[in-house]
């Protein structure tokens, strides 16, 4: 299986993998995985993580820094149904907006903000 975990510029990659590597060893379930900033990967990927951490604002400003990524994300999950984990900020942005220091827009893949 292999497994794209998102790089927008915050969240604590070494962790995601290293949980992922022994998550894979205890489930017996061999897992590529590796962090990306390329939609290329993303689009190949049977599953895909987006960790974040820090403000709303920053999250979503490194996710759309990647050129194609938002929309390759928007492809693979919400029209093809590839499973997503949004860790922390990554599953906030999900959202329609946040609030933390001013309004930002989110993704808008789910209600509220």
């Amino acid at each position: 299986m292999r497994v794209a975990v998102v790089d927008p510029g915050s969240g604590n990659l070494a962790s995601v993998l290293r949980a992922l590597d022994r998550a894979s060893a205890m489930a017996e379930v061999p897992v590529r995985a590796a962090t990306t900033r390329d939609p290329a990967e993303v689009a190949q990927a049977d599953r895909i993580i987006l960790p974040g951490q820090g403000a709303f604002a920053a999250c979503m400003r490194g996710l759309q820094a990647l050129p194609g990524m938002v929309e390759t994300l928007e492809s693979r999950v919400r029209a093809q149904g590839v499973p997503l984990l949004g860790i922390c900020v990554g599953m906030q942005i999900l959202a329609e907006r946040g609030l933390e220091h001013g309004v930002t827009p989110g993704l808008g893949w789910i209600r509220g903000e």
